[in-house]
């Protein structure tokens, strides 16, 4: 009889399903999403009750919004050209998922970002999820570094510990000297993010050392010879000097390849979510601006290395309404060659 583990193998194969479809069965690899739509948090009926309420220096506002880390250098430049072009008066906070979220508790906000599927203290009664995009999360380090491409093996072993020497690596241009590795574990209790490369805080190194903000991190990479770390192609070219920091390809498939990224196969990403009231006066126009962000980022996903909602669907990612849910089952947006080494 065959191992159970075998026939879901070749069950997987008659259906044409990806080996992304089974990453559950990696070890390594955190969950990309929560099954938890249905997990609402329980709230006072008070709280449910009450209205949205804007900080007071902000009550002559048409909109409040927060960005994170990632989406508010991306997007805050079309922000400003949408509210001056529809005569509105939006406020954005610049801030993280943390941020984002406890504006929400306190209802002060009428949107919220964040740079990961929602977690299970996030779904809020009357809160709903859009996602704009997602991107990849690239292995970066210095441009001294003669390195260009390493395996997904390698790069979950750097971030272990198990790789201590870039010497250890098993190519004829290795540098010289230990691996200085970083990372900004943010997000702990949401999925997806960097979990896909390593599921737990306690699966990396010791010697890895956090970095709390993104331009810090950036900062970090461009100037220490040996360093390596995780980022969005996109933060590592607003936050460094153009050739001070280079993205690694992982087996052989560069990050800021936009159509690979959309097919699933890329190893992490983040997914970028913002977020409605089902009871705000001010839910339409809301919908209205996160709709027109969506739209730019389709006409302008190349040069910041998003994947847009089209190229999500037509690759089979899994939507639940607005809101991205679940991996792509197989369907490849387009056909490339085996990767180079």
């Amino acid at each position: 009889m065959l191992k159970l583990k075998t026939l879901t193998t070749l069950l997987g194969i008659c259906l044409g399903l990806s080996s992304q479809a089974y990453a559950s069965e990696d070890p390594l690899r955190g969950k990309p999403f929560f099954d938890n739509r249905d997990k609402v948090v329980s709230m006072p009926a008070e709280w449910v009750a009450k209205d949205i309420a804007y900080e007071k220096a902000l009550r002559d506002a048409d909109l409040v919004i927060t960005l994170n880390q990632d989406t508010y250098p991306a997007l805050k430049d079309e922000v400003n050209r949408y509210a001056k072009a529809n005569g509105l008066k939006i406020v954005m906070h610049s801030g993280t998922c943390g941020t984002s979220a406890g504006k929400l508790m306190n209802k002060s906000i009428n949107s919220g970002a964040f740079c990961c599927p929602p977690g299970d203290t996030d779904r809020l009664p009357g809160l709903e999820y859009h996602t704009l995009a997602i991107t990849a999360v690239a292995v970066i380090v210095n441009s001294q570094n003669p390195l260009d491409n390493i395996s997904l093996d390698e790069a979950r072993d750097i971030f272990r510990g198990k790789l201590r020497h870039w010497g250890d690596l098993k190519t004829l241009n290795a540098l010289s000297g230990p691996i200085a590795t970083t990372a900004r574990l943010h997000c702990k209790s949401r999925p997806g993010h960097w979990t896909l490369l390593l599921a737990k805080q306690e699966q990396f190194s010791p010697t890895l050392k956090e970095v709390g903000v993104i331009p810090d991190l950036v900062t970090k990479v461009a100037r220490e010879r040996n360093a390596v770390s995780i980022e969005t192609p996109f933060m590592v070219k607003e936050y460094s000097k153009p050739g001070a920091v280079k993205l690694l390809k992982i087996d052989g498939r560069s990050p800021t390849d936009v159509a690979y990224v959309a097919s699933g196969q890329y190893p992490f990403y983040r997914t970028f979510n913002m977020t409605t009231w089902s009871r705000d006066s001010k839910r339409e126009q809301t919908l209205k601006l996160i709709h027109h962000l969506r739209d730019f980022i389709e006409r302008d996903h190349q040069r910041s290395s998003l994947v847009p909602v089209s190229m999500l669907k037509a690759a089979g990612w899994k939507f639940a309404g607005d809101e991205l849910v679940g991996e792509p089952s197989g369907k490849i947006l387009a056909q490339h060659p085996p990767a180079a080494h």
